[in-house]
């Protein structure tokens, strides 16, 4: 292993209801799988204010936990804590594996249909580029040049040519403008999130985005825009899919007109 690590991951996440919600589910992404840059030592999730229905693995191979609440209840927390080995592969993954093909990454979302900004940006990238691995690299540097990381002026329905058009937005939003530009290459293209541990501080307001794209001959490679880098030994994969919504870590649906409010708690050390 190059520069291994030994991670130490606790994330809480807190809903309060204004009312008594009396019906809800949600599917917990939020379980680490070992793979050739990772190796989970210990993980538990534990639920208070609702129980675990079943568990499975989804079409992209994610372990999901689907929770159910305690009827009338107005309060969930969900905590997912542990430790994961993880090892500088320089953000290669490799082979493809699971049970989803590779042209289902090649696929369009609502969130990551592309329009005449997006192809505009792959215009300008242009071809001069010795191999694909470069050529994504060369397309992190110019979509993280066109929209500017700022907290707090997007959300998880943003579009990537809302993105692209607004110039500014988080490392949800890069991901997705990357990955829409990488199909449109015609490169398969998918959606991560996980942990980041950060090198000035251990607490920290949200899990972390980056891509990964299939190149042949190399497999799955990641690149992270927002940070300018592919995923080394302080990266934890969790989920994976075409976009956010199918990689959230929590997502799910209620019943009731209940208001809600949610707190989250990640802490991320070695």
């Amino acid at each position: 292993m190059n520069n291994p690590m030994r991670l130490k991951i606790s994330h809480t996440t807190s809903y309060h209801y204004d009312e008594p919600v009396q019906y809800a589910l949600q599917q917990l992404r939020l379980t680490p799988k070992s793979n050739s840059s990772q190796n989970v030592v210990s993980w538990s999730t534990t639920v208070e204010g609702g129980r675990e229905e079943l568990e499975f693995n989804d079409h992209n191979n994610n372990r999901v936990v689907l929770i159910s609440f305690e009827e009338g209840g107005q309060s969930v927390t969900i905590l997912s804590e542990g430790e994961v080995e993880t090892a500088d592969t320089a953000g290669i993954i490799g082979k493809h594996g699971g049970y989803t093909p590779l042209w289902y990454f090649r696929r369009y979302t609502e969130l990551t249909s592309p329009g005449q900004r997006v192809r505009s940006l792959v215009k300008e990238l242009g071809s001069d580029f010795e191999n694909d691995v470069d050529r994504m690299h060369g397309l992190s540097e110019l979509v993280e040049q066109k929209v500017a990381y700022e907290i707090g002026r997007s959300d998880a329905t943003t579009k990537v040519e809302d993105t692209l058009e607004a110039g500014h937005g988080v490392c949800q939003d890069h991901t997705h403008v990357f990955i829409c530009a990488a199909r449109l290459m015609d490169l398969p293209a998918r959606y991560v999130s996980g942990y980041l541990m950060m090198n000035d501080r251990v607490d920290q307001e949200a899990s972390h985005a980056w891509a990964e794209v299939y190149i042949g001959g190399v497999g799955w490679i990641g690149y992270d825009v927002s940070n300018k880098i592919s995923p080394d030994s302080r990266y934890v994969r969790v989920a994976t899919g075409l976009d956010y919504m199918e990689a959230a870590p929590i997502s799910g649906m209620r019943f009731g007109e209940a208001s809600e409010s949610m707190v989250v708690s990640l802490q991320v050390q070695q």
